[in-house]
This record gives structure tokens, C-alpha cells and sequence, in this order.
């Protein structure tokens, strides 16, 4: 399952399964995409359904390994990741370097096991209110889910999983 950026930072207030699944399109991908968000309806850690969650490896845009699959992201760690890997962004920037992204921090509004903090999620990324706050993580910790507060006003990395979503009423 490919693991990538959308082409520009965002505050909290985003369409964001929007923008992934456009920008994913617009790139020629033919998957479905979502935010790697938690939202109002969903845990991050739920994202990706159930029968891709353990034996499909998380790689970048170009294939190169970030996890071994979905569940070891959340094992407590904080999403530990290779910081040799890049991430790139749908059109192929490396999200760690171009400067496109001044700060190097990602949208997540999750806890450390993907759960979603209502209390730091930007009003479900409905507002970029500089009162509001978000979880994020700074990717220098090499780590996706690090635990630090921002305010929604921040225009920060945000994430977008693969996610060929088939509907199975056995759930």
C-alpha cells in the first residue's frame, strides 16, 4: 500500500479524503486513497480495511519500504520509520526536502495506537482557528505518530494511504 503526500501543506481546515483521492487520480494512480487522518468517523488505525492490514508492506511512491504493513505502525512505537526513505508528495517531491513544505510536520490527530483525540483534531479538520489544536508529528523523530500539539492554523505535511476500499458486508 503506497504511503504519500498530498502536493501542499494544509491547516486544519482540509477536504482531505477529497484532496487525496483528486490529487491521487491526477497523478494517474488507479487505487483509491484516504488521509492518513483520524476523523469524526474513523481511527486512523481503521483506515485500511481488515484484510490488508497485515501482510501488505507500506512503501512510498517509488516502492521503497516504510513499514512491513499497516498494523506495525501502531504498535505503540509512535510509527518508527527508516528517515533514509523518502516520502514524496503525488507529484514526486520529496516532502522531507523540497521546500514546498517548510515545516517538516504531519497532520495525524491520533494517539500514539491510531485512536482519534477528539480533543486535537482540528474540529474533525474543519478549522484552521488559531485557537484550535491538532496532534502532529515532526518527521525528524522519524516517527509518524509523534504526540505534539499544534494550532490548526499551521500548514502542515498531510498523508494520504491507499486504500482500494471493496465493500464487504461481512466487515
Amino acid at each position: 500500500l503506497h504511503l504519500v503526500a498530498l502536493n501542499l501543506p494544509f491547516s486544519g481546515d482540509m477536504r482531505a479524503d477529497f484532496q487525496c483521492f483528486q490529487q491521487a487520480q491526477l497523478a494517474g494512480l488507479t487505487s483509491t486513497y484516504r488521509a492518513f487522518l483520524s476523523s469524526h468517523l474513523q481511527d486512523l488505525a481503521t483506515v485500511v480495511r481488515k484484510t490488508d492490514r497485515y501482510h501488505l508492506p507500506i512503501v512510498n511512491l517509488k516502492g521503497e519500504t516504510l513499514f512491513n504493513n499497516w498494523e506495525s505502525i501502531f504498535n505503540g512505537n509512535g510509527g518508527q520509520f527508516n528517515v533514509h526513505v523518502p516520502i514524496y508528495s503525488f507529484d514526486g517531491r520529496n516532502v522531507m526536502t523540497d521546500p514546498s513544505w517548510p515545516q517538516k510536520v504531519m497532520w495525524h490527530g491520533s494517539t500514539a495506537n491510531g485512536i482519534r483525540l477528539v480533543s486535537n483534531y482540528c474540529e474533525a479538520w474543519h478549522t484552521a482557528d488559531v485557537g484550535a489544536t491538532g496532534q502532529a508529528s515532526p518527521l525528524k523523530t522519524g516517527k509518524l505518530l509523534d504526540q505534539k500539539i499544534y494550532s490548526c492554523s499551521n500548514q502542515f505535511i498531510v498523508l494520504c494511504i491507499e486504500n482500494s476500499f471493496v465493500s464487504d458486508p461481512q466487515g
